[in-house]
């Protein structure tokens, strides 16, 4: 298939607008108020992606619950990186069987990547009747079709063709967060890295116009937005197939020039593609946080071709070195996955090295998962589980042991930190430093959305524990 990218008109998006007045005149004329329940797993793209369905079921006059058996729309959206979320899913499908035996009426919904996958896809259709709607990521624009399709007909919809995928601008977002925001601004990957189904299920990487995003993300300023993170899969390829060409350090460049207090973020940079000219925006730039996940998977070179991840170890190190030089202050995560197939224990332990020299702040660590469907999947896999698990053991505790250092170091500073949240005991708070790192800290809850300065007092492997002094005026609640 020819991989060109689609954007859909304002006249399309019109279409889908006059199904959710259709969907909402149906509901208004119901005896009581409709509700959906919107479950999320996986990536931060998911969970934007969930946040424009909100958007629609919000324009089609439903409200909302966290309750399944409350619900009159149920939609949920899948992650299919690993075998374990996948699994979590279907659990969680599975039982939807006893909300749907109470009410026949309610409409359950099945999207995201997972739903992408033509096995799984096969599985809802033959062993979990009672779903009703299943379609992909690059069907998402048209939901309120969809879902009015299952509301009038009672048929069971499978939307799931092998589009090359879109960017649909105007779709309503409802957002769950009044302090962070998330801003999709490409979607899709080109890498086909040998382990990932990404590329497969959310197609091929396509740009929205720079316009767009920052008109996006000045709204957001202007709303009170203080955190907002950029989107995409590889958001150092952004703007490689716009008509007029434009570089992802370019726009961080013209999006820290947006007027206002706020923080930005951005996710994930792939190793390869990480450049000078975006360490030197991220240098430059005191709107740029400073912090960065690169996910180096491994840290052996045959393992690095096999994944087809397209550096070696010693570039990983360089540019961390060229990243340390131009932010000594820099906040480091990143990506491990143990035991791919074929990796053998020595090899393994050029990972623990790696992890070793670079010092990184936190680690997202995963033991492989095969995806039907990649080639990895096919690879011969001799080491068993028990061991692989042992070695990830070894990397979690070296991690670990790191992180606590890393926290330590902190004790006795004070940071300025935004106070993004409840905490877990009445009267308590979390916050984040501009690193990214998460604090606790006592407060009142007219303190969210603010900045203030915090004294470190205490740090744990995964938390940083403060004490808040002057906190700067404005805020969420006034």
């Amino acid at each position: 298939m020819k991989r060109i990218t689609t954007r859909i008109t304002p006249e399309q998006l019109a279409e889908q607008r006059t199904w959710c007045d259709r969907i909402m005149e149906r509901n208004a004329a119901q005896p009581r108020p409709q509700l959906a329940f919107v479950d999320t797993y996986g990536c931060q793209q998911n969970e934007a992606d969930s946040e424009r369905l909100r958007g629609y079921l919000a324009q089609m006059g439903y409200g909302f619950t966290q309750e399944e058996a409350a619900a009159d729309v149920i939609v949920i959206n899948t992650c299919a990186i690993r075998e374990h979320a996948e699994q979590r899913v279907l659990g969680n499908v599975g039982a939807l069987v006893h909300t749907k035996r109470d009410n026949p009426n309610q409409v359950i919904c099945l999207c995201g990547c997972m739903a992408q996958e033509p096995h799984v896809a096969e599985k809802i259709k033959r062993s979990y009747r009672q779903v009703d709607l299943v379609f992909g990521p690059h069907a998402l624009w048209r939901f309120p079709e969809l879902l009015c399709r299952c509301l009038t007909g009672r048929e069971r919809i499978f939307d799931l063709e092998d589009e090359p995928g879109s960017i649909a601008e105007g779709i309503p977002v409802v957002r769950q967060n009044q302090v962070k925001a998330w801003v999709s601004i490409m979607y899709g990957c080109n890498n086909f890295c040998s382990y990932c189904i990404v590329p497969y299920v959310r197609g091929r990487e396509r740009s929205r116009e720079p316009q767009a995003v920052l008109d996006e993300i000045r709204g957001l300023v202007q709303a009170g937005y203080r955190d907002i993170t950029l989107l995409g899969q590889n958001v150092n390829s952004y703007g490689k197939d716009l008509e007029k060409p434009m570089t992802f350090a370019a726009l961080l460049t013209a999006a820290s020039e947006i007027p206002g207090d706020f923080l930005l973020r951005f996710m994930t940079s792939h190793p390869k593609d990480a450049s000078p000219a975006l360490f030197e925006v991220m240098a430059n730039s005191p709107k740029v946080a400073p912090c960065l996940h690169l996910p180096f998977q491994s840290g052996n070179d045959r393992v690095l071709q096999a994944m087809n991840r397209g550096y070696t170890r010693g570039g990983y190190l360089e540019k961390i070195a060229a990243l340390r030089a131009a932010i000594p202050d820099i906040v480091l995560t990143s990506d491990v996955i143990v035991g791919f197939p074929g990796e053998t224990e020595k090899e393994f332990e050029d990972t623990l090295r790696l992890v070793e020299e670079v010092g990184f702040d936190a680690l997202f660590t995963f033991l492989y998962s095969p995806r039907v469907g990649t080639p990895a999947a096919r690879l011969p896999d001799p080491v068993g589980k028990a061991e692989k698990s042992a070695w990830f053991q070894r990397l979690v505790d070296l991690q670990n042991r790191i992180s606590q250092e890393k926290h330590q170091a902190y004790v006795g500073k004070t940071l300025r930190c935004l106070v993004d949240g409840v905490g877990e005991t009445p009267g308590s708070l979390t916050a984040r430093t501009a690193g990214n790192r998460l604090v606790h800290l006592e407060g009142p809850e007219d303190w969210i959305g603010t900045f203030a300065q915090v004294t470190i007092q205490n740090a744990s492997t995964w938390a940083l524990f403060g004490a808040a002094g002057e906190r700067e005026k404005g805020g969420i609640h006034g």
